[in-house]
């Protein structure tokens, strides 16, 4: 998300009455899910959703508090075949006070490290299904969502059911979030599947989407070249795709679910 904005987040979307179009789920989980994975990332298990990715994307950043970072892709034939690296290392940016671990990886949290909340300014740290893509441009691609000024509102309020998920309100509905429709940067863009919690307020909309610069961070999202972008748009349109977000010194707790080497 652009530095601008600000966003929160939500397990459950049901259909309100003043949104007459449809809604699209960000959130893929429910709490049950939710707990497990984290139970599974305690453990030092693999998240289940890397069982049946195809390709992988994965953002590292020097440390929790840093908003440079490194984008890395990976592909592979097979869920029992070895991940193989798709070019190399670009550069990408995360929140503009860093990192914080993502609600279902809130476990891994370590002394000092903080954990994702929402307004704090900080990417959730974790790994992640790549869900839908988004643009101001009509798309092929299963899913595609095309946004319109004021016709396409990720939803940030904490007390509504669509919390943390795109609406489509008709006239005279007006539900309080983003306009997403009226921000250039994204003209391009991916949804990040990251089920949060509204109760704790973990943080909500997730995306990857068109950078600045590389010195300008995000609001809480992972922002990179408009190429870039837009290649990991078509690599969506072909099969499973996750994203891996975390520090560097933080890869290490992921042992045997990441390609060896990544740092």
């Amino acid at each position: 998300m652009p530095a601008s904005s600000r966003r929160s987040g939500h397990l459950r979307v049901e259909p309100s009455p003043v949104l007459v179009a449809a809604m699209t789920r960000i959130v893929s989980a429910c709490l049950a899910l939710i707990v497990s994975a984290d139970a599974r990332a305690s453990e030092g298990t693999c998240p289940a959703l890397l069982a049946n990715a195809r390709n992988l994307v994965i953002v590292t950043a020097e440390t929790m508090d840093t908003t440079r970072a490194w984008l890395r892709v990976f592909e592979r034939i097979a869920s029992s075949g070895a991940w193989q690296p798709v070019g190399g290392a670009e550069s990408a940016v995360v929140g503009t006070k860093g990192l914080a671990w993502g609600y279902p990886f809130r476990g891994l949290a370590q002394a000092g490290e903080p954990v994702k909340a929402e307004g704090d300014r900080r990417t959730p740290a974790g790994i992640y299904r790549v869900g839908s893509s988004f643009g101001f441009a009509p798309s092929a691609r299963p899913g595609h969502l095309v946004l319109r000024p004021g016709r396409s509102i990720c939803v940030d309020d904490p007390t509504s059911p669509a919390y943390n998920s795109i609406v489509f309100p008709g006239p005279g509905a007006t539900p309080r979030g983003e306009d997403m429709g009226a921000e250039p940067l994204y003209r391009r863009g991916l949804v990040v599947d990251y089920p949060s919690d509204a109760g704790r307020r973990g943080g909500s909309c997730i995306f990857l989407h068109v950078w600045r610069g590389p010195a300008s961070g995000t609001a809480g999202c992972v922002a990179l070249p408009e190429a870039r972008v837009a290649a990991l748009q078509e690599l969506s349109g072909r099969g499973d795709v996750a994203i891996a977000i975390l520090p560097r010194h933080a890869v290490a707790r992921f042992e045997g679910c990441l390609p060896g080497g990544v740092r």
